[in-house]
């Protein structure tokens, strides 16, 4: 399901408008990704947790040459489900 599938599937279960249904999913995107630049974390009890994680620099190979180059450290943003939603899967 891409973006728009989202819109259209959303619209038709609330009775929303695509417009006000498009703008609120921005919305909702805008404010996880602010929090997760923030360092938050976002909770949605029985879907699940959007969070931040690091990775540590590292040496790695390129795989054309084989030269060893350094990898930077970077921060991660990571999905944690829920239970609830994890067993609706797992059913």
């Amino acid at each position: 399901m891409n973006k728009q599938e989202l819109i259209d599937a959303v619209a038709s279960a609330t009775g929303e408008t695509k417009a006000s249904t498009a703008n609120a999913l921005d919305a909702f995107i805008d404010v996880v990704t602010q929090a997760l630049v923030k360092g938050e974390t976002v909770q949605l009890i029985g879907f699940g947790s959007f969070g931040t994680g690091s990775r540590a620099a590292r040496t790695g190979r390129n795989p054309a040459t084989g030269a060893a180059i350094e990898i930077a450290a970077a921060t991660t943003v990571k999905f944690t489900a829920g239970k609830a939603f994890k067993d609706l899967v797992n059913a």
